[in-house]
């Protein structure tokens, strides 16, 4: 009885399916992906702190390794932002020596092939 009513809830899209079943999918998925563990480990160490923090928030952001979350996103879009246009400044820079680079191998031709008619017609 029990596997035909499993059965039964995974026919059916989500959207059909009963809000019990959904709570449960949903509870099943938070624990397949190590969410439930996080936040029952998160909670132990907030219970077995000496001194409770005066922010709990604070204390499970920090437990769970995030800072400060609004700044530290504002600061890595405004580095990200720096760091694109010293990528977009370097591409210029490689893009001018090569060109640079280009005219000096050019002429290095030019002079080694001038330098061999000379050679050739005897002037060396």
């Amino acid at each position: 009885m029990k596997s035909h009513a499993i059965s039964r809830m995974f026919s059916r899209p989500f959207s059909q399916q009963t809000p019990e079943s959904k709570k449960e999918e949903y509870r099943r998925y938070l624990e397949k992906s190590g969410v439930v563990d996080s936040l029952t480990k998160v909670l132990v160490g907030l219970y077995e702190e000496q001194d409770r923090p005066s922010n709990a928030i604070d204390f499970v952001r920090k437990y769970m390794g995030v800072a400060d979350g609004a700044a530290d996103v504002e600061a890595i879009r405004e580095e990200n932002e720096t760091l694109k246009k010293e990528a977009e400044e370097l591409r210029r820079t490689v893009e001018q020596l090569n060109r640079r680079l280009e005219v000096y191998e050019k002429k290095s031709e030019d002079d080694e092939q001038s330098a061999e008619r000379k050679k050739d017609a005897g002037f060396v």
